[in-house]
């Protein structure tokens, strides 16, 4: 999805527009869909014409990369970029493979199709290899800043977010990157709050917007989440995981002390900061990364596509699991689920999340709607448990995003976390709010968390049986 929304200074959404995003082809590749978003943008601004509109932030998903031309005006891009979902022909994944540098440098596991831009960089090279030798690459965020006011640059939170191109403990891109000639392409790296440039003249006509329309370098998604939960006091400086869920469920540690993890790859171990005893070890076989925030941190997280295996189960067109009349129904499913034992084994999306290679199946598949759905969220649960003890999170947790409204979800995740404090926010505490802290640090969300209660009954025995369906004893064990 694209989403516009208009805030005012103390913290308050005024306005939001939303667009349904669909990829493009193009020989035969999906692309990202430029040419779509580029003119509902501009209308979608459009309707703030008049209004003292004074900083724009552009947000992006962290797995896209642009490639402008030399020399071109602002919003040239040579080509549409890659769509993340985009297979990689063998030979290429092979190649670069061979090329890429081990966990314990990058933080970024090895992901399937084109998650890791390193990976779409090294296939653009080859299809594409006179524009790529003198473009000017940047992070799909920091496109649409490029757009906005013709400024190029690039910025830590995308470059660091499983890309294979950064190295998080050293601060600077990694060895491939400066290897491959990619870190010299790249725009210059400039902080997420950094204002670039103001509002292009033919968009200040276009928009009716201010002419001095200051827009900002902008960040990867689930880092504007990990600010939003950063203005919460109860989270500010506290040892707390934030689980941004979307179409990835990913859970981001913030330490309370500065043991931000050692990094398990087949290449070897490598420690990040801290006591040796204290920290977790992060695994590339599970799908856990280092991401980097906006001031340039390392963040242990762990992640799975938990919004799209979700919509697998309950199908697009039908009623989804966070939808408030259905909730009470939901809720009044999961007994009889527990007792029969019916549930969904993982993983849905192959090769993502802390059991890449599970089978994928249902247990005992029930036939009411409203008990599959609950079994839905039970897995998710489940499945975002297990990426929690991988990351060793403790203390508080945040749900944020759509599936925080899901109560079976997030109930079970108390229940099954009786150590942590589990909370939600209002739906608007999210990912534009943390966009709209690096303007102003100090916001505060509107509203106060709200302390989940666990389910009135016990997952014990469904989670144990549900490990044993997959061969395991416990939560933690490699798959």
């Amino acid at each position: 999805m694209s989403k516009i929304s208009l805030w005012s200074r103390d913290g308050r959404m005024l306005d939001r527009q939303v667009r349904a995003n669909q990829p493009v082809e193009e020989d035969g590749i999906r692309r990202l869909d430029i040419a779509g978003i580029t003119p509902w943008l501009v209308e979608a601004l459009s309707r703030y014409r008049g209004q003292p509109v004074e900083r724009i932030v552009p947000v992006g998903h962290g797995a896209g990369v642009v490639a402008l031309k030399e020399g071109g005006l602002a919003g040239e891009c040579a080509f549409p970029p890659l769509d993340y979902e985009q297979p990689i022909p063998a030979d290429i994944m092979a190649a670069y493979h061979a090329e890429r540098d081990g966990f314990a440098i990058t933080g970024s596991p090895a992901l399937p199709d084109g998650l890791n831009i390193g990976r779409q960089l090294y296939w653009l090279d080859r299809l594409h290899p006179e524009v790529m030798r003198t473009a000017t690459l940047v992070p799909w965020a920091q496109y649409w800043a490029w757009f906005l006011s013709g400024a190029a640059v690039s910025e830590v939170t995308s470059l660091g977010c499983h890309s294979d191109l950064w190295d998080p403990a050293a601060g600077r891109f990694a060895p491939m990157a400066e290897r491959m000639g990619w870190a010299a392409r790249f725009a210059p790296v400039a902080r997420a709050g950094d204002v670039v440039g103001t509002l292009r003249p033919a968009l200040v006509e276009q928009t009716g917007l201010p002419v001095t329309t200051q827009v900002l370098a902008g960040l990867h998604d689930s880092n504007a989440a990990l600010l939003a939960a950063r203005g919460f006091p109860e989270i500010a400086g506290q040892e707390a995981t934030i689980l941004s869920t979307g179409t990835w469920f990913i859970a981001m540690r913030l330490k309370g002390a500065e043991d931000r993890g050692r990094l398990k790859g087949a290449e070897g171990e490598a420690r990040l900061a801290g006591d040796e005893s204290s920290i977790p070890i992060l695994s590339e076989a599970r799908d856990c990364l280092i991401n980097v925030d906006a001031y340039g941190r390392p963040v242990p997280s762990a992640r799975f596509m938990g919004g799209r295996e979700i919509e697998t189960v309950i199908e697009l067109d039908t009623r989804r699991v966070d939808i408030t009349p259905d909730q009470p129904a939901l809720l009044a499913a999961v007994p009889a689920l527990v007792e029969s034992g019916a549930m969904l084994l993982p993983t849905l999306a192959p090769g993502c999340g802390p059991f890449p290679a599970g089978p994928g199946t249902w247990i005992g598949r029930p036939d009411d709607w409203y008990a599959r759905r609950a079994a839905a969220c039970l897995y998710a649960a489940l499945v975002a448990a297990t990426s929690l003890d991988l990351i060793g999170s403790h203390g508080r947790l945040l749900v944020e995003g759509r599936f925080a409204e899901a109560d079976v979800f997030v109930r079970a995740l108390a229940s099954l976390r009786p150590d942590m404090e589990v909370y939600t926010a209002n739906a608007h505490n999210d990912v534009s709010f943390g966009a709209l802290r690096l303007s102003d640090p100090d916001l505060r969300p509107e509203g106060q968390l709200v302390r989940a209660a666990p389910l009135p009954v016990s997952l014990d025995a469904y989670r144990a049986r549900w490990l044993a369906n997959m061969g395991l004893a416990e939560l933690g064990v490699t798959a």
